[in-house]
């Protein structure tokens, strides 16, 4: 693939990460106990709706993994409805791997803490970086900032 090639893929590949459906097909294998199907790259993160309550669902890579500590990106930055949820009350439940609906703390990182999780990320997956990086700008029309969640296990209140 040539550079002039990349940001075709990376519209394309927006454009299929802002497809609703099809990022919702993995939620119902987690639900179902599946999820240890799509190895443990991937969770499930149960939120809370910040004006209903009810429950809600996405999946999403795991792009930092340490003994009880797993990081995600919110690729479409702060505008992630997920993402407002967590940030608007802190409730998640997470699934992955065979570990199902764990209950999690939240801590949403500060700027330099989401810098380097990125760079490390961007490091350790230099191609699959530059296409979500690039695909991520695409859909912020220009430099997207984006924030990373950090889940460790609940604190004793």
């Amino acid at each position: 693939m040539t550079d002039a090639q990349a940001p075709l893929l990376d519209r394309v590949f927006a454009r299929l990460l802002a497809t609703p459906w099809l990022m919702r097909l993995p939620i119902p294998m987690y639900r179902h106990g599946l999820g240890w199907m799509l190895g443990d790259r991937f969770v499930m993160i149960e939120h809370l709706g910040r004006s209903s309550g009810e429950p809600r669902f996405v999946v999403v890579e795991i792009i930092s993994r340490e003994r009880n500590v797993i990081r995600v990106a919110s690729g479409f930055g702060t505008r992630s409805q997920w993402y407002k949820n967590l940030v608007a009350n802190g409730v998640a439940y997470l699934s992955t791997g065979r570990a199902r609906r764990v209950p999690a703390h939240v801590r949403i990182l500060s700027g330099d803490e989401c810098d380097r999780v990125l760079a490390a990320y961007a490091l350790a997956n230099p191609t699959a970086w530059k296409h979500l990086k690039g695909a991520m700008d695409s859909i912020a029309g220009g430099d997207a900032g984006i924030p990373v969640i950090e889940f460790t296990p609940p604190r004793a209140e």
